[in-house]
């Protein structure tokens, strides 16, 4: 019997092939007719069912992400199965990823069902030189299954190799670091609205000057967030989460970002809001990025004209003359000149709180500045700025931390003095680091602990005597005006 059958396959191969060679010399009528039943005779025949997964949508020229989910689930079932392998580098050039060659077979089983799947490639109809990726020749994954595990295969198996797929992506990505780029720049051959480079910041959440405690609240409320897709769903809000980051300058915001995306595995976009001539382009680049990503707009005080923009016409007109002697609004003054940006506040409010921000998910909003003060009270409220930070000066904890990364020391004699200094002064963790760093090799931890010391006492002294000239001005202004 199974002799018997196999020499009606092999007939009935021959034939298809003949069939196909010769099926454009026949009518069109005629042609569409014999195709349609001889297809039905070799399915009647043949109890597989064959889906393909081809590289590029309908659309040509974008490619599928089912594709390239497939191709990092199968990397697994390659290594072990597949015969030939193409090796890709990932992370930093420290990881390979193996997946099967082309025409290369590998099988799975799901459930108890065995499946197969084989990559291919159909080679360019024509020859010429083309700028559109759908006119290279076309990869594609074809999976294979017996027809009576169908509705398995279809609702259930394809949805669970591409969301494994999907998670494999993310663990072997290489996190980037995006910018957005001017406008002008958005069109032509390869042409981008963000540009970007391998992330690469080495800055943790153990190397950051800050108190221990205050570093594990922020640590389990990030985590809390990447956890809760399905909470954020259960309560109908976009899964996003905003932090303000305020404080001096020098206090370690941009090292508290670098540290978020890191503990996060995140990728992290730069907005520059100056090169953004309107909100139709801030939202066109919102959605450009992708889920699992801090999108951050540092010294937002000083971006763009965002601040008090609910304020009445005649207040601001009254205020002109101060704000010329304000060089934090003198500068955003300049910024906006020089850039014709139109972005507005409500715009702005849109992207990161309104129907645009549920435009992808699982994002962190990040804004910084040194004046808080200086800023909108609807930019900042709870809901869209979910968590504020303080970013403050260096305190003992922190220098501790600083000792320890810096000098790799737990405790020396001047420690008791340091601590000391710190409650009688204001340094920022910057400057601390700085008195730190040892500029040469002769340099021992003493010599730098000692050259701390020096700082913090003459900033001590200057704070002192700033103190009293204060004082003296008041007692001054005070006889002038009872006077």
């Amino acid at each position: 019997m199974w002799t018997e059958l196999s020499a009606t396959i092999s007939s009935l191969a021959v034939a298809f092939f003949m069939f196909e060679k010769y099926l454009n010399y026949f009518p069109y009528t005629i042609r569409g007719y014999v195709e349609r039943n001889f297809r039905k005779v070799v399915n009647f025949v043949n109890p597989y069912v064959e889906i393909s997964f081809p590289e590029f949508t309908s659309e040509r020229l974008k490619r599928s992400d089912a594709f390239f989910a497939i191709q990092n689930y199968l990397s697994t079932s390659s290594t072990e199965n597949a015969r030939r392998l193409k090796a890709d580098v990932v992370k930093d050039s420290q990881s390979v990823v193996l997946s099967m060659e082309d025409y290369e077979e590998v099988t799975d089983v799901f459930n108890g069902v065995k499946v197969w799947w084989a990559s291919g490639k159909i080679p360019p109809q024509s020859q010429s030189i083309s700028w559109f990726p759908g006119s290279e020749e076309k990869r594609y994954y074809k999976l294979t299954f017996h027809k009576r595990y169908r509705e398995i295969i279809t609702k259930s198996y394809v949805e669970h190799v591409l969301k494994k797929g999907k998670e494999i992506e993310v663990k072997n990505r290489q996190r980037m670091l995006y910018t957005n780029n001017p406008s002008k720049d958005w069109h032509g051959w390869k042409a981008t609205k963000w540009g970007n480079i391998v992330f690469e910041h080495p800055s943790t959440f153990d190397t950051l000057a800050l108190d221990t405690a205050k570093k594990e609240e922020i640590k389990k409320d990030l985590i809390k967030f990447s956890k809760g897709k399905d909470y954020y769903t259960k309560i109908g809000k976009a899964w996003k989460r905003g932090y303000l980051l305020y404080g001096p300058p020098g206090t370690g915001k941009s090292s508290m970002i670098a540290a978020m995306a890191n503990l996060l595995d995140y990728d992290v976009y730069d907005l520059e809001l100056t090169t953004i001539k309107d909100n139709s382009e801030l939202r066109k680049l919102l959605i450009e990025t992708k889920g699992k990503s801090i999108i951050v707009i540092e010294d937002i005080d000083c971006s763009l004209d965002l601040t008090g923009q609910r304020k009445k016409r005649k207040e601001k007109d009254d205020d002109e003359a101060d704000k010329e002697k304000d060089p934090i609004s003198k500068k955003k003054k300049e910024a906006e000149e020089e850039s014709g940006s139109k972005v507005t506040l409500s715009g702005l409010l849109n992207v990161i709180d309104g129907i645009w921000s549920a435009c992808g998910g699982e994002r962190i909003i990040i804004f910084t500045t040194n004046y808080v003060d200086k800023l909108d009270p609807a930019l900042i409220r709870r809901g869209r700025m979910d968590k504020h930070i303080v970013m403050s000066y260096c305190c003992f904890e922190a220098f501790k931390v600083l000792a320890r990364n810096y000098l790799d020391i737990e405790s020396h004699e001047l420690f008791g003095k340091i601590e000391e200094l710190f409650v009688e002064t204001k340094m920022s963790p910057a400057d601390v680091a700085d008195n730190l760093m040892p500029k040469s090799d002769e340099q021992d931890e003493e010599t730098c602990l000692k050259r701390l010391v020096e700082a913090l006492e003459a900033s001590k002294e200057e704070a002192r005597k700033k103190s009293e000239e204060e004082a003296v001005l008041k007692t001054k202004d005070g006889v002038v005006t009872e006077g």
